[in-house]
């Protein structure tokens, strides 16, 4: 192959276009949960709209139900693709959570009445839109609400489980061994969530540099080389030619390629927000190998031990069932789960429902029949929730340990074979002159 003419260069203009699309089309999917616009029903007989967060319709139906609330309506409000979040708020994240908890412990067990205590959190609180939620909290409680009934009114930023364990630990008088528990259980979920972040952050990271030093080649680099093998009239070895048209085909297609890229991805984020869609996406996410192994022990912990926690704070199997059922965070099992539920309700033992489910192994299943037995289904829930949570560790150190050389070694072998397509014709020449 000849090449002659001017080496293609036209990378160049597009680059600052390519990344201020990257960026603009970034922000479309930083998005929180699915937001619905609710008609309910209060116990004094008012009927009110709202608009609540939840993963899907009928998780916040039954939350709704469970709380008093009589439901009318619960509709997806539209075009929710194109809701950008704002930063900083949705309220707390998960250690600062952790912190306002703690320090509503120490309060709450030195004695203060319970509008002192929420002063003595305010006064800490930096302003914000959090600083704005604790005052009307403040105003609720002093208006005669009870504290879970000030939380279950702010849901984008006290969870229903965390509202659910103040209610318990409000109608026990164990307000603070409530609190308590519930501290101890979203201590080991952060720290869980931590080593997954942990475990995903370095592939991440360097799957985007290889990234951009492939994209750096082909679209500077490359086509430098082209015209100076232009230039010179050279006959170009195989995997040269190649990649001279790979890199000219890129920068030729590089301002279409781009949007329709970020219109393929808009498309598939509609369809996998949609039911069916995400029906399909968390059936798939299952079926993957070593990864719906992976998925499938941290859903189990998840459940387990949220399922544990609130069994311990006095709520009912069936309703601490519901509550704990969106911690799976996927529709294939919670739809399974749903129907262990019902049966539940019909009276089938916990065990009995949960091997119907289909998804529980079998040592989970004796674990939760000899808890169901011995009257200690809390406890055992939480050794089966501690069992996988070290599965996922374990799940997670191979993780790391494969991905880190298999993902070293690719990227030398695609940056390497890139500089010696790039440098053979001048080893060929070199060998001419001699």
């Amino acid at each position: 192959m000849l090449i002659e003419g001017p080496g293609r260069t036209r990378a160049r203009p597009f680059v600052l276009w390519f990344f201020h699309s990257f960026l603009t089309s970034s922000m479309l999917f930083i998005e929180a949960m699915p937001t619905f616009h609710c008609k309910i029903g209060t116990s004094d007989g008012r009927v009110v709209e709202k608009e609540f967060e939840a993963a899907n319709s009928e998780l916040l139906r039954e939350n709704l139900e469970d709380q008093g609330f009589h439901v009318f309506q619960v509709k997806k409000r539209p075009l929710q693709f194109l809701k950008v979040r704002e930063f900083g708020g949705r309220g707390l994240s998960g250690r600062r959570f952790l912190s306002f908890n703690q320090e509503l412990l120490v309060l709450i067990r030195s004695g203060l009445p319970i509008l002192q205590v929420l002063d003595a959190v305010i006064e800490r609180i930096e302003p914000g839109r959090v600083l704005d939620v604790l005052r009307d909290i403040r105003d609720e409680v002093k208006g005669g609400s009870a504290l879970s009934e000030a939380f279950a009114k702010f849901p984008r930023f006290f969870p229903h489980l965390y509202v659910a364990s103040i209610q318990a630990g409000e109608r026990s008088g164990d307000l603070p061994v409530t609190l308590d528990r519930y501290i101890t259980y979203q201590k080991r979920v952060e720290a869980l969530k931590a080593k997954v972040q942990g475990a995903t952050f370095y592939p991440l990271l360097l799957s985007i540099a290889v990234a951009a030093v492939v994209l750096f080649l082909m679209l500077f680099v490359v086509p430098s080389f082209t015209q100076i093998y232009a230039d010179a009239n050279v006959d170009l070895p195989w995997a040269t030619r190649l990649l001279i048209a790979t890199a000219e085909g890129l920068t030729t297609f590089f301002p279409v390629l781009v949007p329709l890229l970020i219109g393929l991805a808009i498309l598939a984020r509609l369809f996998f927000r949609s039911e069916k869609g995400a029906l399909l996406l968390d059936r798939f996410k299952l079926k993957l190998p070593f990864f719906g192994t992976l998925l499938l022990d941290y859903a189990l912990s998840s459940f387990c031990r949220t399922f544990g926690t609130i069994l311990s704070s006095g709520i009912p199997a069936v309703q601490a069932m519901r509550m704990a059922r969106g911690t799976l965070n996927n529709r294939q099992l919670e739809g399974r789960l749903t129907g262990a539920i019902r049966m539940v309700e019909e009276g089938t033992l916990i065990s009995a429902s949960l091997e119907q489910a289909g998804f529980f192994p079998g040592i989970a299943l004796r674990m939760v029949a000899a808890g169901e037995t011995g009257g200690s289904l809390a406890d055992m829930l939480g050794d089966i929730a501690e069992y996988y949570e070290q599965e996922v560790e374990r799940l997670l150190d191979r993780l790391s340990t494969m991905i880190e050389p298999l993902m070293m070694l690719s990227m030398g072998l695609l940056i390497g074979g890139i500089v010696v397509a790039m440098y053979i014709p001048i080893f060929q020449l070199a060998g001419t002159v001699n």
